[in-house]
């Protein structure tokens, strides 16, 4: 999952924040953003130039720029915490980065946040509650699209947590809000293995087309292919097939093709390794051809798993439903 964390200043961002990371949550703020490039221009770090180059980056390209910089760094196998959430684009960036996102506003009362911030003594912070004010109003909201817009980003929360109390409360409350999220949904066995079939695609040589196929059984993989030229041949991106460098129209010139299809290999690799194929499942990025139809049935496979249908795909399927194989079309998401 991804959470989001804005309020505040003084309000416990920082400490929700640490809470995460000591939980192995990877932690990333939109703030560090704007660090590296005040770093990249040679210039010192103070509050107010973190705000002046936010609004130049977010003016030169777009109130999500900051968001969009670092979603670029997500990974799908983390969950993250991600702070100084400021904007609504940037929400909206990172609800549609792929993960289920969470967003969760920190509040506490304005003089409870004053007197943190006093006592964590930083430099360029507001040293009377006057100055806090006005800082927070600049931060609140603006007619300018690439300033903060914290109000806005309030409304958008899917939650307020209230910060006035001990850290141990504050903590608690904490554990008790993530724990509620920690429930999510995992990719059926269809998505999964047709999700490794198209990473097995990218190993594909051929310049017309890439196709792979995973082999299953139990729920295990037992053999993968993708279609290209032959072991120890001149692959075909390296112009080792004739039809498929001329850009053969589809359907000619068949006699040709010295690729072997991605089904036909994880058939044929399985025999290499002696591994039989009976009562499997193949998933392929696209329905069979009908010579690795041939193939597929006399391996003993149980069913064929597709995502697209083959150009000259009708006879074949037509012909494993006369083997008793299991053809199905899975829709991709």
């Amino acid at each position: 999952m991804i959470i989001g964390v804005a309020g505040r200043n003084g309000a416990g961002k920082g400490e929700f924040v640490r809470f995460l990371a000591d939980r192995s949550f990877t932690v990333l703020s939109l703030s560090d953003v704007i660090r590296k490039e005040l770093a990249d221009r040679g210039l010192p770090e103070t509050r107010e130039r973190m705000i002046e180059v936010g609004q130049e980056m977010r003016r030169q390209s777009g109130p999500g720029a900051l968001a969009q910089r670092l979603v670029s760094q997500l990974q799908p196998d983390r969950n993250y915490a991600i702070d100084s959430v400021r904007h609504p684009v940037e929400v909206e960036i990172l609800r549609n980065a792929g993960q289920p996102f969470h967003l969760v506003w920190i509040d506490a009362k304005l003089e409870t946040r004053f007197a943190r911030i006093r006592a964590r003594g930083r430099s360029g912070d507001p040293e009377t509650l006057g100055e806090l004010e006005l800082l927070e109003a600049r931060e609140r909201g603006s007619s300018d699209p690439n300033r903060q817009q914290l109000d806005a980003v309030r409304e958008l929360a899917d939650d307020i947590l209230t910060n006035d109390g001990s850290l141990e409360d504050f903590r608690a409350e904490i554990q008790a809000w993530v724990q509620d999220r920690l429930s999510f949904e995992r990719p059926g066995w269809d998505d999964y293995f047709m999700d490794i079939a198209r990473v097995v695609a990218s190993r594909s040589n051929c310049v017309k087309r890439k196709v792979a196929a995973v082999v299953t059984r139990d729920k295990r993989i037992i053999s993968t292919g993708y279609n290209g030229t032959p072991r120890g041949t001149t692959n075909c991106n390296e112009g080792g097939c004739p039809r498929c460098n001329d850009l053969a129209r589809g359907g000619t010139r068949l006699d040709e093709c010295l690729c072997s299809h991605a089904e036909e290999n994880a058939i044929t690799q399985a025999a290499y390794h002696g591994v039989s194929l009976k009562g499997g499942t193949v998933y392929s990025t696209f329905s069979p051809c009908l010579q690795c139809t041939k193939m597929i049935i006399n391996a003993g496979l149980d069913e064929v798993v597709y995502q697209s249908d083959y150009p000259l795909g009708k006879v074949s399927l037509e012909l494993l439903r006369e083997a008793g194989v299991l053809a199905r079309k899975i829709e991709v998401r």
